[in-house]
């Protein structure tokens, strides 16, 4: 069975760290298939959020299967369990269960009934308790002939006289370290894993929790723990692609580290397919098409570079489209500001970040509407107040980007001293400040405030 390794982007996703990730994970596959190695890997797309209202449409308009929610990468039960464990009729004679035993140098079977049900497990123990009280017949006075005939009877018994059914059973998606003290607590010193029709899928060892296999990641669109998926210190992360700051995620062995200072990480995943000269399936180029687009606020952001012009032309090649419409046509699917929830306004597009020993919340909507979120800005604020108050930021930045404009107001709660400071402005209160021609969080803002 193919190894899963899962390719995810940052909390609180934008359409960049969505697509980029089903991209990504279409090409590994690809190049898999191509090295002879699919029934190894399987690549599969995640994502740490709800789909931003463009990215819902991409996929919805071109039939991409949106990737799955993935609540953290901490080692499942399901990850260590051996899967299809041996097992045996409860009809079956001992004898028939020790061949088993022996032929597959395991200490127990999982039995089941006639309808393939599980009814409990037989174990080395229980057969070799069978032949210790066959012994004691001699205690009693029994010739040996007597313990003989016995010994014979016990190798005809049927399995379900000996079947140990106060078995304990596991939950697939359980932590395993949540479950690691009853295991080793429990009489078999073994678990099992059932199915919603009380079919065992799985057993579960000692051995099996002594060296736990750790869940393989990709990261894209970001190499930060606070940005990562929970539980990314336990995992095995075996690539990373990105376009941001180098930060602190660590590995134990050195990986493919691709990180280059363009406009969007979609831009390197489609540069990536042509290094390969793997083909970019319409569904896919729409994806990364928009994820440029979205990334690069249609490419007028200064973070957008020559690479990121040419991979939207090739890419709109692909798709027969003007890149500038296709990306002007997913920021309207944007829409509805006067009556978006407040935390899908403010926090849809939001990092933490650590100025010093503090964090610090950057979040940044991009819209063709400026006046309707602004006639919202006492909700906004009050909105960036709970967050300050709930996480202990230093200050909450909430940059509005108005993509026809080119330019951002800022909204700011908390320490404003520090965002009027380094940008070199006397207010961000009540109205805002506008801020013209600043449009990307990463390079002209999150930038200077951190550096």
């Amino acid at each position: 069975m193919a190894t899963p390794i899962m390719v995810v982007g940052h909390r609180n996703p934008d359409n960049d760290s969505i697509c980029a990730a089903i991209g990504y994970a279409h090409l590994k596959n690809a190049l898999a298939e191509r090295a002879g190695k699919a029934d190894e890997v399987a690549y599969v797309a995640a994502r740490q959020g709800a789909l931003p209202p463009e990215t819902a449409q991409v996929l919805g308009e071109w039939d991409i299967e949106a990737p799955a929610m993935l609540p953290h990468v901490h080692v499942r039960v399901g990850d260590v369990m051996t899967k299809d464990p041996v097992s045996i009729s409860a009809d079956a004679t001992v004898m028939e269960a020790g061949h088993k035993l022996r032929k597959h140098n395991i200490r127990s079977l999982v039995v089941l009934d006639g309808d393939g049900a599980f009814q409990g497990l037989i174990a080395t123990r229980a057969i070799a308790n069978r032949y210790i009280a066959a012994t004691d017949l001699i205690d009693q006075g029994r010739d040996q002939q007597d313990v003989a005939r016995d010994l014979m009877a016990s190798l005809g018994q049927k399995v379900s006289e000996l079947t140990e059914s106060n078995v304990l059973v596991l939950d697939k998606e359980a932590l395993l370290r949540d479950v690691v003290d009853d295991l080793i607590s429990s009489e078999l010193r073994e678990g099992v894993v059932l199915d919603d029709d009380n079919r065992c899928i799985g057993i579960v060892t000692r051995s099996d929790i002594a060296a736990p296999p750790k869940r393989k990641v990709v990261l894209v669109d970001h190499n930060e723990t606070r940005q990562s998926v929970p539980g990314i210190q336990e995992a095995e992360v075996v690539e990373i692609i990105d376009h941001h700051r180098i930060a602190d995620v660590m590995t134990a062995l050195p990986i493919q580290f691709l990180n280059l200072p363009w406009g969007s990480t979609a831009t390197i995943v489609a540069s990536e397919f042509r290094k390969y000269g793997v083909e970019v399936p319409k569904p896919i180029a729409a994806a990364l098409l928009s994820a440029i687009m979205t990334d690069t606020v249609i490419l007028k952001s200064p973070t957008a570079t020559d690479v990121d012009r040419d991979q939207a032309d090739y890419l709109a090649g692909i798709l027969g489209v003007d890149a500038t419409e296709f990306g002007l046509d997913v920021f309207k699917a944007r829409g509805g500001e006067s009556n978006m929830p407040m935390k899908e306004l403010v926090e849809a597009d939001s990092k933490e970040f650590m100025l010093g020993d503090v964090p610090v919340l950057i979040a940044q909507h991009e819209t063709v509407d400026l006046a309707a979120v602004m006639d919202r800005e006492d909700e906004v604020r009050e909105h960036m107040r709970t967050l300050l108050d709930a996480h202990g930021y230093e200050f909450v930045l909430f940059m509005v980007t108005d993509i026809m404009a080119e330019g951002s107001q800022f909204l700011c709660e908390g320490n404003r001293r520090v965002v009027n400071r380094v940008f070199g402005i006397s207010c961000t209160g009540q109205g805002g400040t506008w801020m013209p021609g600043v449009l990307s969080r990463k390079k002209q803002v999150a930038a200077k405030i951190l550096g």
